[in-house]
């Protein structure tokens, strides 16, 4: 069963910036289309970014020209470099495989934009 932890998240005041990192147990990482996810408090869980095993890269609208996506296949890792932090950023942001999630989520990593 694969693995996913996250890391990276912390508190940054509006416009900063954190890079997050998650990296994935297990082989056969190099095929699986990986995504962002966050989910604020009493929200549902939405997907951020996601990036095909070539490197094609989507972006949700609310984070296109801000947050930047990338995997290393070498170390099973998916990165998110995230740029000019809003308030409404802040969530707990978790990686897990697109469209169809692994069977367990990682306990994610909270991100906090606050002033």
């Amino acid at each position: 069963q694969v693995q996913l932890v996250e890391s990276g998240g912390g508190l940054v005041q509006p416009g900063g910036s954190l890079r997050l990192s998650c990296v994935a147990s297990g082989s056969g990482f190099r095929i699986y289309t990986m995504g962002w996810y966050r989910q604020a408090p009493g929200k549902q869980r939405e997907l951020v970014a996601h990036i095909t095993s070539s490197g094609n890269i989507k972006y949700a609208d609310s984070v296109k020209g801000r947050f930047t996506m990338s995997r290393d296949n070498a170390k099973n890792t998916v990165f998110l470099q995230m740029r000019s932090l809003r308030p409404e950023d802040m969530a707990v942001y978790y990686c897990n495989s697109y469209p169809t999630a692994f069977g367990s989520w990682g306990r994610g990593t909270q991100v906090t934009v606050s002033s």
